[in-house]
C-alpha cells in the first residue's frame, strides 16, 4: 500500500482512515488516481481541497463506517467499485455483524486496490449466468448442520463472516496448521480461483501452467479426499509454497498467487515508506515500485531480505515470524509466471 498523507496539512494517513486527527478534514479516496484526498464540503458535494474541479459524494457503505472510497456526483450507482461487486452482507441488526463486516471489507479493499493496481480487470458479475465479473456474498451458518462454506464458483466468492472473528480464526489457523491464514489471505487465494478463469483458462498460457502446476483436469474432488485422506506429503516444501497448495494444480494456483500478492502488496509499502536493506549481500540494483517492475528477479531480490529483516524484528519482540515461509525454487517460478501473466511493468 502507499503511504499516503493528509493533501491539506501532511499529516500521515491509514488507507482506511475517513478524516484527518490533526486538521479535522474528511477524507476520501479517489480510485482512479489511487489518491487519498483531503476534501472540502460544497453544496454540490465534495472537492479535494488542492483542486476544485472534481466533485464527488461518498459510497453509500460510508454511512456503516466500512467505505471511504468517493464516486463522482453524476455517477448513478451509489457504491464505488469496490462495494458495487457485494450481492450479500451479513444482517446488521447486531453489533457482532456491523463489527464483522466492517473488519471484511477493510480487507476486501484492499485486495481490490492491488487488482487495480495489477491493472486487472474487476467488473461486478449482474447475474449468475452472466460469464465473469465478481461478486461476493458474505453469509453466517444458519445452524450447527448447515454450514457456509468459504469459496469460489464461477466469480461468486462466499466468505463465512465467522472467519472475522480474531479467536475462531486463531482457532481455525492452529487446527488446520495454517500459518498465514487472515480474512486478506482468503481475499487473495479465492480472487485467484477466478483470475485462473480470466487469464489462464483457454489461453496461450495453459500449457506452461501445466508445465509449472500440474493438470487441472484431473478429478477436482478426488484429489482434495486424497488430500485430507492421505495426509501431507513429506516433502511438500520442496514445491509449494503451502501444505494445501499440493492438493491440486488449482490450489496450488491459488496459493501461489495469494502469496504472490503478499509480496506486491507488501513491497510497495516498503518502498512507499523508503524501507531498504543496506547488508551487502542483499542489496539490489533495483529498488523502486514493485508495480512498475517486469524483471521478476528484482521482485524476489527486494522479497528475501524484506521477509528476513522483519521476520528478525518480529523475533525481538517474541512474536512470530512475519512470513513464515520457504520460497523454493519451483515456487519462484510459479510466482515468476504469475508476474509475467499480469503483464507488470509492460
Amino acid at each position: 500500500m502507499k503511504l499516503y498523507t493528509c493533501t491539506n496539512c501532511k499529516n500521515p494517513l491509514y488507507f482506511e482512515n475517513s478524516f484527518c486527527l490533526q486538521c479535522s478534514h474528511t477524507v476520501g479516496f479517489e480510485v482512479g488516481k489511487f489518491n487519498l484526498v483531503a476534501l472540502d464540503n460544497n453544496k454540490n458535494g465534495y472537492s479535494p481541497v488542492n483542486y476544485k474541479n472534481e466533485v464527488y459524494r461518498f459510497c453509500s457503505n460510508a454511512t456503516y463506517g466500512t467505505c471511504n472510497w468517493l464516486i463522482p456526483i453524476t455517477q448513478a450507482s451509489p457504491f464505488c467499485l469496490a462495494c458495487e461487486l457485494n450481492r450479500i452482507i451479513p444482517a446488521l441488526s447486531t453489533d457482532m455483524n456491523r463489527d464483522k463486516w466492517k473488519s471484511i471489507e477493510i480487507a476486501k479493499h484492499r485486495l481490490v486496490y492491488s487488482l487495480l493496481r495489477l491493472k486487472l480487470p474487476v467488473k461486478a458479475k449482474k447475474s449468475i449466468a452472466e460469464i465473469g465479473g465478481i461478486v461476493f456474498d458474505f453469509m453466517g451458518d444458519t445452524s450447527p448442520t448447515e454450514r457456509v462454506m468459504t469459496g469460489h464458483d464461477n466469480g461468486v466468492i462466499t466468505l463465512n463472516i465467522e472467519e472475522a472473528d480474531e479467536g475462531l480464526l486463531t482457532r481455525h489457523k492452529l487446527d488446520l496448521g495454517e500459518k498465514y491464514r487472515t480474512l486478506l489471505g482468503h481475499f487473495r487465494h479465492e480472487i485467484g480461483h477466478y483470475y485462473w478463469d480470466v487469464l489462464i483458462k483457454d489461453s496461450t498460457h495453459l500449457e506452461k501452467f501445466r508445465q509449472l502446476f500440474g493438470n487441472e483436469e484431473n478429478d477436482y474432488d478426488a484429489a482434495l479426499e486424497a488430500y485430507y485422506k492421505n495426509g501431507i506429503q513429506p516433502n511438500w516444501n520442496n514445491f509449494f509454497i503451502s501444505q494445501y497448495a499440493s492438493s491440486h494444480a488449482w490450489e496450488d494456483w491459488a496459493e501461489s498467487w495469494a502469496h504472490y500478492m503478499h509480496m506486491m502488496d507488501t513491497l510497495e509499502t516498503a518502498w512507499s515508506f523508503g524501507i531498504g536493506i543496506h547488508r551487502r549481500e542483499m542489496q539490489t540494483d533495483v529498488y523502486n515500485d514493485p508495480y512498475t517492475i517486469a524483471d521478476f528477479d528484482a521482485i524476489i531480490n527486494m522479497w528475501f531480505p524484506l521477509t528476513f529483516a522483519v521476520n528478525s524484528l518480529n523475533r525481538s519482540m517474541g512474536h512470530a515470524d512475519f512470513y513464515p515461509f520457504i520460497i523454493p525454487a519451483p515456487v519462484i517460478e510459479k510466482l515468476r509466471f504469475i508476474h509475467e501473466v499480469c503483464g507488470v511493468g509492460g
